[in-house]
Parts: C-alpha cells; structure tokens; sequence
C-alpha cells in the first residue's frame, strides 16, 4: 500500500468531522473536545494547526471562506475535497479491517519485568489495578451517561471497546498477581 499523505489518528479526525461541514481548526479544536474525541485521539492546538496544514498541502482538505469577527483574528474554512473523503473512506477500512501491531507500554514493561523484585511488583500490579478500575468505571460512565441523554449507541462504541479492554486488563493483572503470589515469586531471579 502507498505512504497515506498524512498518517496520524487526528488527520482522521479532522476529515470525518469535515465530512459534517466545513470548519476552521479552532471549531474543529473545540468539537473533538466536546464530543470527549481527546480520550482516543491525542491533540494540541499546535499539533491540529499542522495537521490542517499536511492535509491542505496533500489536497485533502482546501480553504473554502476566511472570515474576521471583530477583534479576533482571520480564521479560514476548511472544507473536505473529493480525494480526502476518498481518503477517510480507504483509511478507515484498512483501521477496521486490518489488525495492525501496536507496542504498548504495559506490554514492554511486562516483557522486562523480571528486572524487579515480587515485592516491588506486587504493590505496583495492586495500584495499576486500581487505577485501571477508576478509568473503566470513567468509561462506563460516560457511555451511561451519553446514552441517558439520547446519544446514539453507535457514537459511543469507542467507550465499549474501552471498557471492553480494560476488563480485560484488569482480568489479566488479577491472574497475574495470583501467579506471583502463588508460587512464582519463589523462583523469580529479579534484582536485589
């Protein structure tokens, strides 16, 4: 497959929300936040402004309006072109459809665990499980509460898949420390 012009997660973004009308990054910006998209795509003004940029320079997206309301400064409109809703079409396929390997922190952590020692690891799995707990319930709650107020299941399966996952976690972390607390941490080499 070729290179995508403009291969991160809020170049997506921006083209599935251009989809709906044309916008300039600050009302793009204040959209993602507002419809809790920060919790799966990561973001800053600056990074937003240069994903607009790509995405322009790539022809995917193209100044239709600037406009000044009073003192505040020029903002330009962006509308999405015939190849960048071609584009958020393709790339969304090959997202759903393909698997792809990622590289977790956890996981990398997991693979060099046997630097520490049970007793450092026991107490660290215990608060990671907490922690996990807290994001999950997060999680459920805004889904309960999005659909309380008439949200669409469908908008919100990103926080089923996610909690779908964190069960999971949590799942394994219990099954870990009970492996550790079993018996593992007999044999375990680690650092003194």
């Amino acid at each position: 497959m070729a290179k995508r012009p403009v291969n991160n997660l809020l170049g997506l973004a921006v083209l599935a929300y251009l989809t709906r009308r044309p916008m300039h990054p600050y009302e793009l910006s204040k959209t993602l936040r507002d419809n809790g998209d920060a919790r799966s795509i990561k973001f800053t003004h600056g990074s937003l402004y240069m994903v607009f940029g790509q995405l322009q320079k790539a022809g995917l997206i193209e100044p239709v309006e600037t406009n000044r309301a009073g003192a505040r400064p020029e903002r330009t409109l962006y509308a999405l072109t015939p190849a960048g809703g071609d584009e958020l079409r393709d790339w969304l396929r090959d997202l759903l459809g393909r698997p792809e390997h990622e590289y977790p922190h956890f996981v990398a952590a997991l693979s060099l665990v046997g630097a520490l020692t049970p007793d450092e690891v026991v107490p660290l799995l215990r608060a990671r499980r907490s922690a996990l707990e807290g994001q999950r319930d997060d999680a459920r709650g805004v889904r309960e509460a999005a659909l309380a107020a008439g949200v669409h299941p469908l908008f919100l399966v990103e926080e089923d898949y996610r909690e779908t996952l964190l069960n999971a976690e949590i799942g394994f972390v219990e099954r870990f420390l009970g492996q550790i607390e079993g018996g593992w941490a007999a044999d375990w080499g680690g650092t003194s």
